[in-house]
């Protein structure tokens, strides 16, 4: 991320990456990938071998689990997931006015990221608000 001139995002995507891999491993099935993509906006997407979508849970505080969506999406400007051939697709995006130093022209995506259809995605916004942080 600091070729791409992303410092500031470092801290929060790390956060993102992990409860999203994590979910992959706890709840998923299969291989599972993980992509970062930089274009408008930096793109976390983990892709696991389980049909279902991740649900947020309304974790207690004495729960052990059950945070990591909620903590996705105050640090995430939107998230959601989608359906692939073999499985689905989970990602966040983080906003670039986040970052600091200069942004990369140089896009180091995949072939198959031009096929994304937006429309696919089932979004859920951030929930982030400076009245809902403590």
């Amino acid at each position: 991320m600091d070729e791409w001139g992303l410092e500031g995002l470092v801290d929060g995507v790390k956060l993102i990456v992990s409860e999203l891999v994590t979910n992959a491993v706890r709840h998923g099935t299969g291989p599972i990938r993980l992509r970062l993509i930089q274009h408008q906006v930096l793109t976390v997407e983990v892709t696991d071998a389980d049909f279902r979508s991740p649900r947020p849970r309304n974790a207690r505080t004495v729960d052990e689990h059950g945070r990591g969506l909620f903590l996705v999406a105050q640090l995430s400007s939107r998230w959601g997931t989608r359906p692939a051939q073999d499985g689905k697709v989970v990602r966040a995006e983080a906003d670039l006015a986040h970052a600091s130093g200069p942004q990369s022209s140089v896009l180091p995506v995949d072939a198959s990221t031009s096929s994304i259809k937006r429309a696919a995605w089932r979004d859920r916004p951030s929930t982030a608000t400076s009245s809902s942080r403590t």
